[in-house]
């Protein structure tokens, strides 16, 4: 008769198997670091709960009964699927994780929350990347990436386009060009680009009355810039952080480039939840309305 109401320990399994395989006692109690009383005890609760003996004591230690030969394959064959069963369970939880870095101008909130409704037990954080994060990605700070290309980014990285933007010209009331209803890129020509590469800023220029302006990080005091007079920017027409600033006009821009939002990732991370990222972020990701 087994213990009724108990279901079978993987434990003492683990104990009858030991023993088995050392065919005594004493060496399988310390193998298994517990003192040998406590071990014949065990295995005796196994024999209880099925209603058989496993295993004989002999002058030179233990041997299998019929049973237990019996019991033996089919006891590590249990044993091996509680392993791979538990090996299953803490990788899924080990790859079932993403961090996603995005730029300061995309709103992404449509992916994360529609990757959160998909995958409810995967760990998604967000990171908001600045022009001091450039190495986020290749130093695995981030997992994926959202931003505007081009990305200063080694290439040994996978780059999916999500959408495009055309681009607007962004320069202070007053200005001579804040009045025309579109600007070419030929009249653009020949202005100082900034250098965040991480920024939408990546096309603002600067007209400077006869003097350089030294590398700015902060957006605002980039607009700031152009408020004063002192620069005009090219920015995405989705960037619409200007048009907080009631000192500053917006002008299409005729023949730019557009700008490209893409998701870039390493080539290679087994990580699954970047694949889940790449098709969620494909499907609902788009370019605002103008």
């Amino acid at each position: 008769m087994n213990d009724l109401g108990q279901d079978l320990e993987l434990r003492l399994v683990r104990y009858f198997t030991v023993v088995a395989a050392h065919q005594h006692f004493g060496r399988a109690a310390a193998d298994l670091h517990v003192a040998q009383p406590a071990l014949s005890r065990q295995i005796q609760r196994l024999e209880k709960y099925l209603g058989t003996r496993l295993l004989d004591r002999v002058p030179q230690g233990t041997r299998l009964t019929p049973a237990g030969q019996r019991f033996l394959p089919r006891a590590q064959a249990l044993l091996q699927a509680a392993r791979q069963a538990e090996l299953a369970v803490r990788g899924q939880a080990e790859i079932e994780r993403i961090t996603i870095g995005y730029v300061e101008d995309l709103v992404i909130t449509a992916a994360v929350g529609e990757l959160r409704r998909r995958y409810p037990d995967a760990e998604i954080t967000t990171r908001y990347l600045s022009c001091r994060d450039v190495g986020a990605l290749s130093d695995k700070h981030v997992d994926a990436l959202i931003a505007r290309a081009p990305l200063p980014l080694a290439a040994d990285v996978l780059t999916t386009p999500l959408y495009e933007e055309p681009r607007m010209l962004v320069v202070p009331r007053g200005h001579p060009l804040a009045d025309r209803p579109s600007v070419t890129s030929e009249e653009l020509a020949g202005e100082e680009a900034a250098p965040c590469p991480f920024e939408t800023t990546d096309w603002t220029s600067y007209r400077i009355l006869g003097a350089d302006v030294p590398p700015i990080e902060s957006y605002e005091d980039k607009l700031e810039l152009v408020a004063s007079g002192r620069a005009i920017a090219v920015l995405p027409v989705g960037d619409r952080r200007s048009s907080l600033r009631p000192n500053l006009v917006t002008i299409p821009i005729e023949g730019a480039p557009s700008s490209q939002v893409v998701l870039v990732s390493r080539k290679g991370d087994p990580n699954p939840m970047i694949r889940n990222l790449r098709l969620v972020a494909k499907a609902v990701l788009t370019a605002p309305a103008a």
